[in-house]
């Protein structure tokens, strides 16, 4: 690692990656906020509110999209308009997939408690995340270190109802399966994280693309292997009901897959575009056919953008309701949750590991480690998260140096340092100049090793 560490230690005096890994000073634990609404956990296939059983039955919220990276749960007038809007349709649930961890949310998260609403929360955002082509050195310190504040800082609202640990970075191709270890790893240190840091269980989960080619291998993946590397739940998009019906759509089918799974699955999108939308997907849903095996889903999405698929039309501070916003509203009203427990599930449990083949590239079942660097935040907490603004964690900070023995997150005595994917630039390159220097150093530290 001598090579590693010389070029590391010459970025950083650069000013282009920060080398240290040691925690800043984390703020006293915060008492439960958003206190209006019963937590929510995982039992058995389901979600519960108290010993009822709860349904996701929600929409996906990130005006401006991804091209727009800024938190609306920081913005007490963006939240406060959408808010309305959010009790007009009925909703329950918001997914929200950029948020700033270095912001205060309490006004926001109240707003949507008051209102009877959860939100589900993606620990990502474009600047830390796992990189599908090139993985191992996306997994990092300065990574974790991002995700672990994002959950300090929705832990304490009781309207936080789960976190993802990740969104489509495994798809189609076959190459991007080699991320999945790093992904469930990253789960194991989210689930890890919330038990160490003495919050409540929160729910831990990933939210798979909508593909065939490996939809079943990756939800038997998240769901093998001891009690810490398994997920809390499973859940993945949807867009193969077109106005259709339970059968011509095939969901008839994805639940026979599903049955017996042994963790809460829910979609975490829904709603085809292609022949118009009257959120048949509801009634199916809600219906007795799927909820012993489903606990509801997503509907994709609030904010019309260049896509198409929002409902509501944002210029400011006003809001113009599509027509489909009253098609979602009406869905909602005529197909409420079920009472009772919906048939499902009381025991948890696990899958077998898939096996490898030409479209599930993963043939090893250990988890790479946590970078030492980040087991201090377990007992020290993450600190003040780097926001929005941060200097990104792609290529930078330590990394994993091997395996991990299952059952203890730390690494084996036989531990490796080998890296999946392909060996390509991540997609956060700052500049030629971080390339140049890059190979100058290790051409340098080579020949200081020779």
């Amino acid at each position: 690692m001598r090579s590693f560490t010389f070029a590391a230690a010459a970025l950083s005096a650069a000013g282009l990656v920060d080398a240290s890994s040691s925690p800043s000073k984390t703020l006293p634990k915060l008492a439960e906020r958003a206190s209006s609404l019963p937590t929510v956990t995982a039992s058995g296939n389901a979600f519960w509110a108290g010993k009822t059983r709860f349904y996701v039955r929600g929409i996906d919220y990130q005006p401006g999209g991804s091209s727009d990276a800024a938190d609306p749960l920081a913005d007490t007038d963006i939240c406060s308009r959408d808010v309305k809007e959010f009790k007009k349709l009925g909703v329950n649930t918001v997914r929200v997939y950029i948020t700033d961890n270095s912001k205060n949310h309490d006004t926001c998260m109240q707003a949507l408690a008051d209102a009877g609403i959860y939100v589900i929360i993606d620990a990502n955002n474009p600047l830390y995340s796992i990189n599908r082509e090139n993985p191992g050195p996306s997994y990092n310190t300065p990574y974790l270190q991002s995700v672990f504040a994002t959950i300090d800082a929705f832990a304490s609202y009781t309207n936080t109802l789960a976190f993802f640990s990740g969104n489509e970075v495994i798809n189609s191709t076959a190459d991007s399966t080699l991320s999945a270890p790093y992904v469930k790893a990253v789960t194991r240190d989210m689930r890890q994280y919330i038990n160490k840091r003495g919050y409540r269980k929160i729910p831990v989960g990933y939210s798979a693309a909508d593909v065939s080619q490996n939809r079943m291998q990756l939800a038997d993946y998240m769901n093998c292997g001891s009690d810490d590397e398994r997920s809390d739940f499973f859940a993945f998009n949807d867009y193969s009901w077109c106005n259709t019906d339970f059968k011509t759509s095939g969901w008839d089918e994805k639940v026979k897959n599903f049955t017996g799974y042994g963790l809460p699955i829910f979609l975490s999108e829904y709603g085809c575009i292609t022949n118009g939308r009257d959120f048949g997907e509801l009634a199916a849903l809600m219906n007795s056919e799927m909820t012993s095996v489903y606990s509801g889903g997503l509907m994709y999405e609030y904010a019309l953008e260049a896509n198409k698929f929002g409902i509501a039309s944002i210029k400011g501070s006003s809001v113009s309701e599509l027509p489909q916003f009253s098609k979602f509203a009406s869905a909602l009203s005529k197909n409420p949750a079920p009472t009772g427990d919906g048939g499902f599930t009381s025991t948890t449990n696990s899958q077998a590991c898939p096996t490898s083949d030409a479209g599930w590239l993963v043939s090893d079942t250990l988890l790479p480690a946590i970078p030492t660097g980040a087991l201090a935040y377990m007992s020290k907490g993450a600190g003040t998260g780097p926001g929005l603004s941060g200097d990104g964690s792609q290529n930078s900070g330590e990394t994993s140096t091997g395996y991990a023995s299952p059952g203890s997150g730390s690494s084996t005595a036989t531990a490796s340092s080998k890296n999946a994917g392909p060996t390509l630039m991540g997609p956060m390159d700052k500049s030629p100049f971080v390339v140049s220097l890059i190979v100058f150093m290790c051409t340098l530290a080579g020949a200081l090793i020779l």
